[in-house]
């Protein structure tokens, strides 16, 4: 059998002679941090423990920047954040057992948000594998059982030369659509082996792109081109793709009006004359999708918060683009198109009819200002105003991250992202404590950007210890805590459910204090001055804090 070889990178002399003669004192853990580099990483998050330091001893000797949170769950929202703001794969190095436990809820939000991160875990010594109960520390039966049905794939090592393979098939997994966390496993007696293997050079981890068929293509260009009210639901799969552009193309050329969902903001200009905005947990906007006679939804399963808790019952033709195949008609019979949504979007554009509608505009129109007079109705100015204030304060190129609180929820329907990519929250797996690791790993990424955290004061107790992260990196961000004395929403909740609360009441330091103590400037605010302050803290250098004690209601539900 022969082998093409000519379009291979050909070694010089002395790349040659160093593979000849690698370097003295190199482990497994070396091996972990070459391939790293190989493929392409530049920032690793994490935290070391015991298994793990053949990993972290090995960063010593290389090029990858390090960020050490000092929760793993936090670290994994760091490098949750990091991936969706550059799209490239966020390495996550966690020690055995409770280590790799304590990160379980981020790759959880992780799966759900299309995060590609890279988690690689220490494991007790090979000689303990397989289930028995030797004693070892940090020992589990089975580590892997714990994060197979969270993350796309489980990757395996049990030899030192399995290393670079196992890391460039789960980079590869990571990066193919749906992108999302991946799991490597690696014991701590591997980690610490020398080797002679040659330094990894540049690997290919290079993931197959997700075409749709042509013929489905035809088959929804058709429905598009003759349908009299099409209406698109634009979802994260378009940000993820970086599709914006395309989508707003797409809506002129059919005349169709555009909503995004929750996990979508910034898909499409908010100001634009087809803007249906973000108002998916409205009757109105509900009612509107249920009468368009052909939906075309992409990059959105239609989930809970999507379909205004399943009470979205579309009464003409879906078209739905998804890259997870499991989402395709998972909650609506549809015409399934199994693509990364950029490629779907590119040919549909290719092949649609244009079609002319004068009409589109004012609907939008009418459905906004029925959404206006039903918020209206329900005297929420306070809301609205510090809302509003937020994004006075927050310059359009900046990154949010949203935690799972009152004023998030306002800002998912409310709130105008400006540009693609710039507005996260939590709400894809709905845990708390989100927002300020996030905010730190989108620091990491981007430097030169000053970043926005929101948090309740419940979530904030999640994120406190990584006030020491922020400072020791000087990271370049702003902390917003909106403190109204607990659980504010599970208390409304509780209250309109029950009559009274339970469990949501909670005593909290003080945050301008706490702050201070770790060297991060903070500042109480009102109402009033949250958009000076805010805007005062965001162009200083390195991290901030602002604590707004305020009492927020959410607007009534629609689905009940």
């Amino acid at each position: 059998m022969s082998h093409d070889h000519d379009d291979r990178p050909q070694l010089t002399a002395a790349q040659a002679a160093a593979v000849l003669t690698p370097p003295p004192g190199r482990t497994g853990g070396d091996l972990v941090v070459e391939s790293l580099q190989g493929l392409g990483a530049t920032t690793v998050f994490g935290l070391p423990g015991q298994h793990a330091l053949g990993m972290f001893d090995a960063l010593r000797r290389s090029s990858l920047r390090y960020v050490g949170l000092r929760v793993e769950n936090n670290a994994g929202f760091a490098a949750d954040a990091y991936g969706r703001i550059t799209g490239e794969v966020a390495p996550l190095l966690l020690s055995t057992g409770p280590g790799a436990l304590t990160s379980l809820a981020a790759l959880q939000e992780a799966a759900a948000a299309s995060a590609p991160v890279l988690a690689i875990a220490s494991q007790v010594p090979t000689a303990g594998l397989g289930g028995g109960r030797h004693g070892y520390l940090h020992e589990l039966r089975d580590q892997q059982a714990s994060v197979r049905d969270i993350v796309k794939s489980v990757h395996t090592v049990r030899a030192v030369s399995q290393i670079p393979s196992a890391i460039a098939a789960a980079w590869e997994s990571a990066l193919t659509a749906p992108h999302g966390p991946v799991w490597v496993e690696i014991p701590q007696d591997v980690l610490l082996a020398e080797t002679t293997l040659p330094v990894v050079s540049a690997m290919d981890a290079t993931p197959r792109e997700l075409y749709p068929r042509p013929e489905l293509t035809i088959a929804a260009a058709h429905l598009l081109s003759d349908a009299e009210r099409p209406v698109i639901i634009a979802g994260g799969g378009v940000v993820r793709s970086d599709a914006s552009g395309k989508l707003r193309a797409l809506a002129e050329r059919i005349d169709a009006p555009v909503v995004t969902t929750f996990g979508g903001k910034g898909a499409f200009p908010w100001e634009h004359p087809l803007s249906l905005r973000s108002w998916l947990e409205d009757r109105h906007t509900t009612d509107f999708l249920e009468d368009a006679d052909v939906l075309l939804v992409v990059g959105s399963g239609l989930g809970e918060l999507s379909s205004n808790y399943h009470t979205f019952r579309p009464r003409g033709r879906v078209i739905q683009i998804e890259a997870d195949a499991g989402k395709l008609e998972s909650n609506h019979p549809a015409l399934g198109i199994h693509s990364d949504a950029r490629e779907a979007l590119s040919d549909l554009l290719e092949t649609v009819e244009r079609r002319e509608d004068p009409g589109a505009a004012e609907r939008v129109r009418t459905v906004l200002e029925k959404v206006r007079v039903r918020i209206d109705a329900q005297e929420l100015t306070l809301e609205q105003q510090v809302l509003a204030a937020v994004r006075q304060a927050l310059p359009d190129g900046s990154p949010s991250f949203w935690d799972m609180t009152i004023l998030s929820y306002w800002a998912w329907s409310a709130f105008d992202a400006r540009r693609p990519n710039t507005m996260h929250s939590a709400q894809g797996a709905g845990g708390l404590g989100y927002a300020f690791p996030a905010a730190i790993g989108a620091a990491a990424a981007d430097p030169t950007t000053p970043v926005l955290a929101v948090s309740g004061d419940g979530g904030a107790m999640y994120s406190l210890a990584e006030l020491a992260t922020a400072r020791q990196y000087d990271a370049p961000l702003t902390w917003l805590i909106v403190d109204d004395g607990g659980y504010g929403i599970l208390r409304e909740y509780m209250t309109d459910a029950y009559g009274e609360a339970t469990g949501t009441e909670l005593t909290r330091p003080d945050f301008v204090a706490l702050a201070e103590s770790f060297g991060v400037p903070a500042v109480r605010t009102t109402p009033d001055s949250l958009a000076t302050d805010l805007t005062k803290a965001l162009a200083a250098p390195g991290p901030s804090v602002v604590v707004l004690p305020a009492l927020l209601r959410m607007f009534e539900p629609t689905h009940l």
